[in-house]
């Protein structure tokens, strides 16, 4: 059942009015890819009322048209950060947007957290509680480079006025929340939230102010790299930075869900659907991708170095059990437009499906030490035979014509995976794989993929002759395609024409994915771009001159 966005569907109810709304940047669709809807069906399962504004007409007071909620507002611009969804790497404005009807961009406001507060204290004077969530917020927490603004901003909570932010995957800070305000009760010690304080809290780690980092880009670097080693510790600190005379208080994040907490959420009873209200706005274009699709796990132990992933759902990867992502399947089946395929079984990365670590049985990370870079951890227990059985199972559920894996694979994790790793290739390639398979090298320059905390070019060239092996005994039916980056942090135009003579000599193809960088917030490619400086602290060449980064791509594409 979808949650209610009219005032028609609240009195049907029967509510006086919500406990809870929650203000998007995205349509609302009721699909468990959505962020709105996974924490509106989770906070509905729990006892409370919740409804849905979605991309609001900030123009009008279209924000305010059910009222003001019992408990609190719940704000995000969406799937993605509002500047990465209206912007290209060039700060050209994208005229398209598949996650809103008809597929213009017309509907989420630049900067979108805070043009939604702000409208929502000028209908509501001394609202209840506005709580900022999602990618947009949960990046943009701490003092960051922002790209559009070329420099510095500081923490979104002191920027949008919010009270209260919620980072990471929301679902129990967003329970223990709203637990915590029905009932009366002291929120400000919930983990995975941030608040404002004016005073420093006991025992905390406090890492350098807004103001030491906009004077001294060192002091940026320190803040951040003390704020990373923070995020990823087994046991995080309450982490504090100074603005002006108050401080952004964060505390430790929420522990890492179970594979049983995970399964839970997924199968809460979501329509899959576009809410009627929006649906009549115009088709929604992401609608097509991810209504037949099936998230396995999230999380990615990838770390790259220009991904936020980690950051926000987790440098774990927590796989749901094989019986619920069989019974999503069986539900989709179900669905009176499914016409047998299933277009994606897969997550932040497809093949980290049950993959763990022998040796690491507490959340966190290992100090100084990753998963995949330089190489592939030996403690790391790959999961590829699991998701094998778990392709063939879904498979084989009446109805289903066909599973699909859409999301990125780590080639590099294949290579590593002595036992089954070749097996799972040449599944891969016989039966899930639509031709063409995508890869992501994004670079074959040594020293920038160490930049990138990516393997080397040896595993990528391991990788082709493997995946040339298999080719042939499958006949040929399927190819690679690349995925590559220009102006990262560190890479000029003599690496960029290393990368076009490595491409000529071993791939003999012209590359059509090439994507020039784009600093987002908090990644630590961004720090660098920032900084000029990599992660040990040594100076570093970074283009920033738009027509040099517009030359860097050329390199490639011609």
């Amino acid at each position: 059942m979808f949650l209610p966005t009219t005032k028609d569907e609240i009195k049907k109810l029967g509510w006086e009015r919500p406990d809870i709304i929650l203000v998007s940047g995205d349509v609302y669709i009721d699909s468990p890819f959505m962020g709105a809807a996974v924490i509106g069906n989770w906070l509905t399962a729990h006892g409370f009322k919740v409804a849905v504004i979605a991309q609001p007409d900030i123009t009008t007071d279209d924000i305010a048209r059910l009222g003001e909620p019992a408990l609190y507002w719940g704000v995000s611009a969406g799937a993605m950060d509002s500047f990465v969804a209206n912007y290209t790497s060039l700060n050209k404005f994208r005229n398209d947007d598949d996650l809103t009807p008809g597929g213009i961009n017309n509907r989420r406001p630049d900067r979108a957290s805070m043009v939604y507060t702000n409208i929502i204290r000028k209908h509501f004077k001394n609202t209840k509680p506005i709580v900022l969530g999602g990618v947009e917020a949960s990046l943009r927490r701490i003092v960051h480079y922002d790209f559009k603004d070329n420099a510095l901003r500081r923490s979104i909570l002191f920027d949008a006025k919010a009270d209260i932010l919620s980072y990471g995957m929301g679902e129990q800070a967003m329970l223990a929340l709203s637990e915590a305000l029905r009932d009366k009760k002291d929120w400000h010690d919930i983990k995975g939230l941030c608040r404002i304080s004016k005073e420093k809290p006991e025992n905390s780690l406090e890492i350098p102010s807004f103001e030491e980092c906009k004077a001294d880009k060192d002091k940026f670097f320190e803040a951040f790299s003390s704020f990373y080693k923070n995020e990823t510790s087994k046991e995080p600190n309450i982490l504090c930075q100074k603005h002006a005379d108050r401080y952004l208080v964060q505390n430790p994040k929420q522990p890492v869900l179970t594979s049983k907490e995970l399964d839970v959420i997924y199968d809460l009873d979501y329509t899959r659907e576009v809410h009627p209200y929006y649906a009549k706005m115009g088709h929604v274009k992401a609608q097509d991708t991810i209504k037949f699709s099936i998230t396995t796990h999230r999380g990615c132990f990838g770390e790259c170095n220009f991904c936020s992933i980690a950051l926000h759902q987790g440098k774990e990867a927590v796989s749901r059990s094989e019986e619920s992502v069989l019974n999503e399947a069986r539900k989709i089946t179900r669905l009176k437009d499914f016409k047998g395929y299933i277009t994606d079984l897969g997550g932040p990365t497809a093949n980290m499906y049950m993959a763990g670590c022998s040796a690491n049985t507490n959340a966190g990370s290992c100090q100084n030490k990753r998963c995949l870079f330089p190489e592939t951890c030996k403690n790391l227990i790959a999961g590829h035979d699991k998701q094998t059985q778990l392709l063939e199972k879904v498979s084989k559920i009446e109805g289903v014509k066909k599973v699909f894996i859409s999301s990125g694979i780590r080639y590099d994790l294949i290579c590593a995976d002595a036992e089954n790793g070749k097996n799972y290739l040449e599944n891969l390639l016989e039966n899930h794989i639509s031709g063409q398979m995508k890869i992501a090298p994004e670079h074959t320059d040594d020293k920038v993929l160490e930049l990138m905390g990516k393997p080397g070019s040896g595993i990528f060239k391991h990788f082709m002759e493997l995946f040339k092996n298999v080719q042939n005994a499958n006949n040929g039916k399927t190819f690679l395609t690349y995925y590559f980056i220009a102006a990262y942090p560190g890479c000029g135009e003599r690496e960029m024409k290393n990368l076009r003579a490595f491409i000529g000599k071993n791939l003999k193809i012209r590359p059509e994915q090439v994507q020039i960088f784009t600093p987002t917030p908090s990644t630590a490619a961004t720090m660098m771009y920032y900084t000029e400086k990599d992660l040990n602290g040594n100076k570093i060449f970074i283009e920033k001159d738009r027509n040099n980064k517009q030359r860097q791509k050329r390199i490639i594409c011609g």
